[in-house]
Order: C-alpha cells, then structure tokens, then sequence
C-alpha cells in the first residue's frame, strides 16, 4: 500500500471510532452499534498491517462489549491479530473459539475442502455466507506464515481433542432436535 492509501485506512478507522462514540453518546453512556461497525475495524487494521493497533482495539471491544461473542471473520482476524502480535498462547484459545463459531472457516482459509460438510444440508448456510464474505486467505503472503502455524494448531491432540468434542456435542444436539420433531409428528 502507498502511503496515501494507509492514511485513507487509518481516516475509515477514525471515522468508525467517531462513529461508535456518537452512538454510545446517543444511547446515554451504552453502545448499542446497531449497525456492526465495531465488526468493521479489525480489517481496517490489518489491511495496513497495524497489528498493534489492532491487538489495542481488541482490548478496547473485549471491556466494552465482554458479552459479544463476535461472529466468526472477526474471531478469525482477531485470533490473526494475536499470532502476528507473539501472543501465541492466546492465538492458540481463540483459535478455538473460532472453529467454534463456525466449523467450516479454517478448511476455507487454507483452501481446504471442509470435512464435515453436508452439500445437501440447507443448514450449511454457515458456510455459504462464509464464501460469499471471508476474503483472507493461505495464499495472500500476508497470511501464509500465519496458515502454516494455523495448520500444526489443527493437527495438535489438545486442538484435535476440543473439536472432535464440539463436533460430537453438535452431533447429539441434532439428534435430539430430530427426535423431538418426530415425537411432535
């Protein structure tokens, strides 16, 4: 990026933390963010390669919205933002939690044909939208450092473990959820 291009990221960056103080402002002291402009920065932040500032956004989304779990992309750029920050141990939780949040978007980052997906499932909307709007990816030079260490993380037993779990949870909760459909009929 040419030095005019980051300064316009960083006046976007501004402009959606002006944003989000006129909203708590309206909302008397809350945030409310109706829009999902706190879910925009992060991009912001890494298409400058601004990790600091975005491992500070981070901090500053984490005590103003603790209980937002965050959807998967910005858990993606946020697990990102701490591998390329050295906090590998938290890299390493969040990566979890993202995988958690959806199961499909590491096997799409790393050009990987998801496992556990059902192409003639209509609940596969996770990963339809994750295609339409995930633009990272292995292959931008940017992420492949970050793609190799994601790829020894997946394969690691207490990663491989977790999942396998909320797999099987995910599993059993269908399940359930069929059986009461079909006790209802």
């Amino acid at each position: 990026m040419t030095e005019k291009q980051i300064e316009r990221v960083k006046l976007k960056i501004n402009k959606y933390k002006k944003a989000l103080a006129t909203d708590k402002r309206f909302w008397g002291g809350e945030y409310h963010d109706g829009q999902g402009i706190r879910y925009i920065i992060p991009d912001q932040f890494i298409k400058i390669c601004d990790y600091k500032g975005g491992l500070k956004y981070f901090a500053w989304f984490d005590k103003n919205f603790s209980d937002d779990s965050g959807h998967p992309i910005f858990l993606f750029e946020w697990t990102f933002t701490l591998f390329k920050c050295d906090k590998i141990s938290e890299a390493e939780k969040k990566a979890l939690t993202t995988f958690f949040s959806n199961t499909y978007l590491f096997d799409h980052f790393l050009g990987k044909e998801p496992l556990n997906l059902d192409k003639n499932e209509t609940s596969n909307w996770e990963y339809e939208s994750l295609v339409e709007y995930f633009h990272y990816s292995i292959n931008d030079i940017e992420f492949v450092e970050f793609g190799n260490w994601l790829e020894t993380v997946l394969q690691s037993r207490i990663f491989l473990d977790k999942a396998n779990e909320f797999i099987e949870l995910q599993r059993q909760i269908k399940t359930s959820q069929q059986e009461t459909k079909e006790l209802k009929l």
